[in-house]
């Protein structure tokens, strides 16, 4: 039986939270990943690499996992309700629904994470509450069919630990062999608890103007009742 895997592909997504996990699973045998938009005209990512979706939320079918990856273009997604019905639709009926970095808000603002345990990017770890979501730190969490992974990277991690779910830790294992996974980073400075205070600094300041429309987005949306509705 073909795995349908559906990545969310939109304007500003960070690249490397669609194509990490992207890369982990098109190395299963067999599997259909789809790069899902409202159309099938080229995105460009917040870094500037375009993407071509392969496939229309109305041509999309039942999948077996969903996944949100994030980036600076979520901030239009908290409000775009074609998508957000869209997300609900197919979460009713997905084997996993999950995220990869602040696609976790969007998840939120889907009413797809109230009451769970979730993680998200260091950056918006505190506004996953105000989705009612249980805030948890962790590359990967779980809670039942849903996952979540940190930021940007654990977007790999994340796809392993799912495709361990789906076919067994041995299959899991040969695709992390295949992709040579060993990271060993030069620096320690991959989380604010173990980075250098000047450095948290410079990437705070890096992301404050995001961080700042966000914000406005999710208390908009969190005082006209939408989120709590969702």
């Amino acid at each position: 039986m073909t795995l349908h895997i559906g990545i969310l592909t939109f304007p500003g997504v960070q690249q490397l939270d669609l194509t990490g996990p992207y890369e982990v699973f098109a190395s299963i045998p067999g599997a259909q990943v789809h790069l899902i938009w409202k159309n099938r005209s080229p995105v460009t990512s917040a870094t500037g690499l375009v993407l071509a979706p392969t496939m229309t939320l109305a041509e999309c079918p039942a999948l077996d996992v969903l996944c949100v990856p994030g980036g600076g273009g979520i901030n239009a997604l908290l409000q775009d309700a074609e998508v957000l019905d869209f997300l609900r639709a197919q979460a009713a009926r997905a084997r996993y629904v999950s995220s990869v970095c602040t696609g976790a808000l969007v998840l939120g603002a889907a009413g797809l994470l109230r009451g769970r345990r979730a993680t998200t990017h260091w950056a918006s770890h505190d506004f996953l509450a105000k989705f009612g979501a249980i805030p948890t730190h962790g590359r990967v969490v779980r809670d039942g069919n849903v996952f979540t992974a940190g930021g940007v990277t654990a977007g790999i991690d994340f796809g392993l630990t799912v495709v361990a779910e789906l076919l067994g830790e041995a299959q899991a294992q040969a695709i992390q062999l295949q992709h040579e996974y060993a990271p060993e980073p030069p620096f320690r400075a991959g989380t604010p608890e173990t980075a250098p205070p000047a450095v948290v600094a410079v990437a705070r300041e890096r992301l404050a103007s995001t961080r700042k429309a966000r914000e406005a987005i999710i208390d908009e949306l969190l005082a006209s009742g939408l989120a709590r509705a969702s």
